[in-house]
């Protein structure tokens, strides 16, 4: 599963895909000379309301979060433990 990490003045906000309509409100409201948008929760809740203005740092990044850890069959380790 693909997790999308939006850093907001140092804040991080872990979005699930797609982000595409999410990323296009951002920009829309920094071009407009800034508004809120609403960014969604990872899971459920009403998200979070920011004001998005010019200049305000803001960062994407795409995290690949594997499925729930393996235990291989002959050793018993898990793959945390590797």
């Amino acid at each position: 599963m693909i997790v999308n990490r939006l850093t907001v003045d140092g804040k991080d906000y872990f979005l699930p895909n797609p982000v595409d309509e999410l990323r296009g409100r951002i920009l829309a409201a920094i071009q407009a000379g800034g508004g809120y948008v609403n960014i969604p929760p990872l899971r459920s809740g009403s998200g979070v309301d920011i004001l998005f203005s010019p200049g305000m740092p803001v960062a994407w990044t795409q995290i690949d979060v594997g499925e729930s850890p393996t235990a291989s069959a002959e050793t018993g380790i898990s793959e945390l433990d590797l």
